[in-house]
């Protein structure tokens, strides 16, 4: 049974903590692969060298339905993996699990719109790499498994896939090559599931509400309906959340990873600007444009970015990171808070007390795992109002320049439109699908963007963002302080990360209480029982090791995640049994 306020640590703590712990690892054990298919073995082998193909069929379906498979709602790439290796089922099997999946609730039942299209090739890509398996095992720990990719990073034409960044003005154009980061995917072995939902051009045509798109419509959230699900990588959280897919990758220029992440109840990386290549992906700032993995798991956002991470030729960002990019799974350590220094940021909380109160819990439990907390650990020469202005001359600006340089890199625009003024004049044109009354009728931030110049103003605010964001912000509260790394509820933890161009990772932190009134969809929810938040790791250029150590560490502690479900009708009921052995 759930506690009724999972968002707040009880005491005695340790006792409550361990026995969770106990808990989740019995749920986890029994949803493992068991194995009774050795039960079944036998009489599979009799029947199979008979004539009887019937009783062949049907010994595979109670074979199937025997086995233990993990749940696709939590299931680890390391458990995928293990069935896959094990011959429990197959890449082939997976993909038409989340496809089936995927249709329960995407336009059907919740609508909840995560998904935009999925891969005509996925199943092709899926045999050929079961064929591989089997002859030459394993490229890796992605072998099969299905990432899901948001629709602003490109994949090859020939997939079948669009990439659009969810307007309907760059459906059917034609990229020259995989976005460096689906190109890592794909020589890793991971099958490209499809593209996820995002609120259009990243959030930034105008003042809509997350998760909409022209091609996608209104996304919204699994915990709360009709639920704001953030963004601007709304569909990649949704999918990884309530398991559309094994993981998703997202984007973020200032909160587009880590805030549908805290909303959807999992686990967000913002890497380092140019630990991970920006090539192919529909830009907004080449500042602080990032792509990094959204899973269910700490373990399985570092299995992911390890892939992703590395020097692209096409995106000179990524010179800049160390020479060799480190296995992030071997950060998995359980213990790695005892004796780090954490400093606790508490300027920009925006004062729930329920948030509060998990923050505190969460302090308090860290003491007891052998980290000392510096509480607090503000930012004494950050100056809000300046890091806000100078962002958005820097975004409006560089805005314009990317996306009017990505479009003529393009080898086709079946819609003729080559700048940020065709694209207004696009949206004018089609106004019934990309800007309807009521709610998505604004082009504010493309019509801002088109007024700009690269001008001596943008230059001093790019130097102010680089100043107050790095020097005076994150690099100089560590150094003062002598910290490893910065906490903070994960609302209000981007900007000072985006405009440093530094990494953070949100965990799931609490939820809202049952009672939280239901607020009006209008048209989505911004507030409602169950609803999820998160704290945020963060620290310097490149530190994302050290990083994913303390946030699996406090993952482990804490188990938040699986505190509260999706409401009941978000869930997906298909699983692996009802597709092994059809």
């Amino acid at each position: 049974m759930l506690p009724k306020d999972p968002d707040v640590l009880e005491n005695p703590v340790e006792m409550d903590i361990m026995q969770q712990k106990a808990q989740i690892d019995t749920s986890r054990w029994w949803h493992r692969f068991s194995i009774t298919l050795r039960i079944s073995l036998p009489l599979f082998l009799s029947r199979l060298f008979t004539s009887d193909t019937g009783a062949v069929a049907d010994v595979v379906k109670n074979a199937a339905n025997a086995v233990a498979f993990p749940d696709l709602y939590e299931a680890s790439i390391a458990e995928l993996q293990d069935g896959l290796e094990k011959g429990l089922f197959t890449s082939e099997d997976l993909v038409k699990a989340y496809f089936t999946r995927i249709e329960e609730v995407n336009l059907q039942g919740p609508a909840l719109r995560a998904v935009i299209e999925t891969n005509p090739s996925a199943l092709a890509q899926a045999r050929e790499l079961d064929l591989e398996r089997k002859a030459k095992g394993p490229r890796g720990a992605l072998h099969g498994i299905p990432i899901l990719l948001k629709d602003n990073i490109a994949t090859l034409h020939s997939d079948g896939m669009n990439t659009t960044a969810g307007s309907l003005a760059l459906l059917g154009s034609v990229v020259p090559r995989d976005a460096g980061v689906a190109a890592r995917l794909r020589a890793a072995g991971a099958i490209l599931l499809g593209k996820a939902s995002l609120s259009e051009w990243a959030n930034y045509r105008g003042h809509v509400p997350n998760g909409f798109s022209g091609r996608g419509g209104q996304a919204s959230s699994p915990y709360v309906p009709l639920g704001d699900p953030s963004g601007s990588s709304s569909g990649s959280a949704i999918g990884a959340a309530i398991g559309l897919c094994a993981a998703a990758l997202g984007t973020e220029t200032d909160g587009s990873i880590i805030s549908p992440s805290e909303i959807n109840n999992v686990v967000g990386v913002k890497p380092t600007v140019g630990l991970t290549s920006r090539a192919g992906v529909i830009p907004i700032s080449e500042h602080q444009d990032t792509v990094g993995p959204m899973a269910r798991s700490v373990a399985d956002a570092a299995t992911v970015l390890s892939v992703i991470a590395g020097r692209d030729p096409h995106d000179n960002f990524t010179l800049a990171q160390p020479p060799v990019v480190p296995d992030y799974t071997k950060a998995l350590d359980k213990n790695a808070l005892k004796g780090a220094r954490i400093g606790v940021v508490r300027q920009f909380v925006d004062g729930n007390e329920n948030v509060l109160a998990a923050l505190d819990a969460s302090v308090e439990l860290m003491t007891r795992m052998g980290a000392t907390m510096v509480d607090p650990a503000d930012f004494s020469n950050y100056a809000i109002d300046e890091a806000k202005e100078n962002e958005m001359i820097v975004l409006d600006t560089e805005f314009k320049v990317g996306v009017e340089r990505y479009i003529s890199e393009l080898v086709h625009v079946p819609t003729g439109v080559k700048t940020l003024a065709d694209l207004i004049a696009f949206n004018t044109a089609h106004a019934n699908e990309e800007l309807a009354p009521p709610f998505w009728t604004d082009q504010s931030r493309f019509i801002g963007s088109g007024n700009t110049t690269v001008d001596q103003a943008y230059l001093d605010a790019l130097a102010a963002c680089k100043d107050v964001g790095q020097t005076r912000g994150i690099d100089a509260t560590l150094k003062m302080l002598d910290l490893d790394a910065l906490i903070l509820p994960t609302k209000g933890a981007a900007r000072p990360a985006a405009i440093a161009g530094y990494p953070i990772i949100t965990v799931p932190l609490g939820f809202e209480p049952p009672d939280t009134p239901l607020a009006p969809a209008d048209p989505v929810r911004y507030t409602g029982p169950n609803k999820p938040f998160g704290l945020s790791f963060m620290g310097t250029a490149f530190s994302e090791f050290k990083l994913i150590s303390f946030a699996f560490a406090y993952e482990q502690a804490t188990s938040t995640r699986l505190k509260q479900l999706a409401f009941p009708e978000a869930i997906p009921k298909t699983q692996l049994a009802d597709i092994v052995g059809e």
